[in-house]
């Protein structure tokens, strides 16, 4: 690692590490995982900025505590695409996604079930950081698949060139760091 980016994000204060992507660009590490007043803030942040809609999905992995969040706060469901499909999911629909923070292509799964929960429902596609958008292709690939209507698209941060997309609402830029 090689430092640390400061910034603020839904009013609070945040030291962010910052690590090689590759051997031109570092990025700040975004994690909310264990900080609760960070994931709190951030969903009444986005809740307030975000178009009507019946159901929350995102990606399994980081966006889980910030979709539960906006859930409890909203008082409307979610649903997770899972990264493997588990024992308990029926006749699971399934994409491909490569993100920029992980090396391998991943696979994305909605259960039957899930994707009966979003059909013909207005979905808020949620994840931390929108960065490349391919977790968010492979999100809305699913609500595609599943006959759901894609309300909005919801992210802390954007970062780098996402953060010129029209099509999404977020909270704070967040800068590739070129080396």
């Amino acid at each position: 690692m090689s430092g640390t980016y400061k910034m603020t994000i839904a009013g609070l204060e945040r030291e962010l590490p910052l690590c090689p992507l590759n051997e031109k660009i570092d990025i700040a590490a975004f994690v909310m995982f264990s900080d609760v007043e960070l994931t709190v803030a951030a969903a009444t942040e986005l809740l307030k900025k975000s178009p009507y809609f019946d159901v929350i999905m995102t990606a399994e992995s980081k966006g889980i505590p910030l979709a539960y969040e906006m859930s409890r706060q909203s008082k409307k469901p979610y649903v997770v695409a899972r990264k493997s499909v588990k024992l308990y999911m029926s006749e699971p629909t399934t994409v491909t996604v490569k993100s920029i923070t992980t090396a391998a292509e991943q696979k994305l799964h909605l259960s039957k079930e899930k994707a009966e929960m979003i059909k013909g429902k207005r979905v808020l596609l949620v994840d931390d950081v929108i960065s490349t958008g391919e977790s968010l292709i492979a999100l809305e690939k699913l609500t595609a698949a599943a006959d759901g209507i894609i309300s909005g698209r919801v992210a802390v941060l954007a970062e780098g060139d996402a953060a010129d997309r029209d099509d999404i609402i977020y909270l704070e830029k967040l800068p590739l760091f070129f080396k």
